[in-house]
């Protein structure tokens, strides 16, 4: 057997580096307010408009990968994400005031359109790669590693290149793109026995078609991805902002408060990514255990606001959400036919940018509203979520559930 660690390496570091490009902003997001004198909601722009664009796109994307090959649709979409990185770095040494803003969401949007046919299409290829399940469950579980790894890392690189000059953070993605491109192209071995994809009006029915006999866990697993990227960069958005205002920690120190809950996350993607496997009943009920954990930690936060018992408690959300992540992936990927796997696996990753989009710009606005009010409010997100996954997602059952057709040699399934 041919091994594919070259390829691995290659594709995990698309999720690291898109991660790092997306999350590094975090903690400098009140220096770049600072900097061009605008709002904190202005500010979380930022984030949301690279999400919202990536959401639009994303499903595109999948249609092509499955149309014209994953490795077509990466490599582009790198250069892209490069490109708009590239924007936002330069955008102070040609502009003035409120224009820097305003370029630098520019190269944002652009970095955005790259990122739709990135990550996303990682996790296909992945299952393109492997035909057992096993190995599948547990590569997918070392990609949703690299991504949280990117979160861990995110912090302390943001604030070590901010600490510099502010802008310094988006002049990295593009060096950082280049890696990631170089790797895929000289590592990267796409299988070369690929179904031909349908014709549009064809694959437009086949969509309709999985949604209806699958729509009721494919929905809430949705649904659930969305959720977990929601309160992880709502909280961190929050966590950032009260460690600066509140308690004047910032640079390398803030960074470092704020890898502590990712760290965790990091941790429990791993363990969780290794000890799955094939059994899709563990995969939903270690789910279910993680939103748990999450829920119970965020109205714990509610009702003190200690920075030392909420940075515990968003340790143990953090460990929670890294509990979800690659169950989830796992059950999405192994639960779709290859043919159909590159678009119903890029409408989760919508799902999950739209959380990401949403935390920030949401959180800014139920800080006014008080300590209490939000984290009260943002556990019963999280709540909603662990519903749904527990009602909606059967993984025993045949029809609508999760579990694959036997015929098929194996149907498949974000920082």
């Amino acid at each position: 057997m041919v091994s594919k660690k070259g390829d691995l390496i290659a594709l995990a570091s698309i999720p690291l580096i898109m991660t790092l490009g997306n999350s590094m902003l975090i903690p400098i997001l009140p220096e770049i307010a600072r900097a061009l004198r605008v709002t904190s909601f202005q500010v979380s722009m930022l984030i949301t408009v690279y999400a919202v664009v990536a959401i639009l796109l994303i499903p595109v994307a999948g249609y092509l990968s499955d149309k014209f090959g994953r490795k077509a649709i990466i490599i582009p979409s790198l250069t892209l994400a490069g490109v708009g990185g590239a924007v936002s770095g330069v955008a102070d040494w040609f502009a003035d005031g409120i224009a820097v803003y305003w370029l630098i969401l520019a190269g944002r949007f652009l970095q955005g359109i790259g990122a739709a046919g990135a990550f996303p299409i990682v996790l296909p290829l992945v299952g393109d790669l492997f035909d057992d399940e096993e190995e599948v469950s547990h590569n997918l579980g070392l990609i949703e590693t690299s991504n949280t790894f990117g979160k861990v890392l995110s912090p302390i690189l943001g604030a070590l290149l901010g600490a510099w000059i502010w802008y310094v953070p988006l002049l990295a993605i593009p060096v950082l793109c280049l890696i990631s491109l170089l790797l895929v192209l000289f590592w990267v071995k796409e299988p070369k026995e690929r179904e031909k994809a349908k014709p549009l009006p064809e694959f437009l029915r086949a969509v309709k078609e999985v949604f209806k006999l699958k729509g009721r866990w494919l929905f809430a697993i949705f649904a659930i991805g969305g959720i977990c990227m929601f309160l992880l960069f709502g909280v961190l958005f929050y966590l950032s902002e009260q460690l600066e205002v509140k308690h004047g920690l910032k640079g390398v120190i803030k960074g470092l408060v704020l890898a502590i809950p990712l760290a965790a996350l990091c941790l429990a993607s791993y363990l969780t990514g290794k000890k799955i496997g094939k059994n899709k009943i563990l995969m939903k009920w270690l789910g279910v255990a993680g939103l748990v954990l999450a829920t119970a930690a965020l109205f714990g936060i509610g009702f003190f606001s200690n920075i030392y018992f909420v940075i515990t408690c968003l340790i143990v959300c953090g460990a929670g959400i890294g509990m979800v992540l690659p169950s989830q992936d796992a059950l999405i990927t192994e639960g779709i036919d290859k043919e159909m796997r590159g678009t119903i696996t890029s409408l989760y990753s919508s799902m999950r940018f739209i959380g990401v989009s949403a935390g920030p710009p949401v959180i800014s606005l139920l800080m006014k509203r008080g300590h209490m009010t939000m984290f009260f409010a943002i556990a019963g997100v999280s709540l909603a979520g662990m519903l749904l996954l527990l009602l909606m997602v059967k993984p025993h059952s045949g029809r609508g559930g999760v579990s694959r057709p036997k015929k098929a040699p194996r149907p498949l399934h974000q920082g």
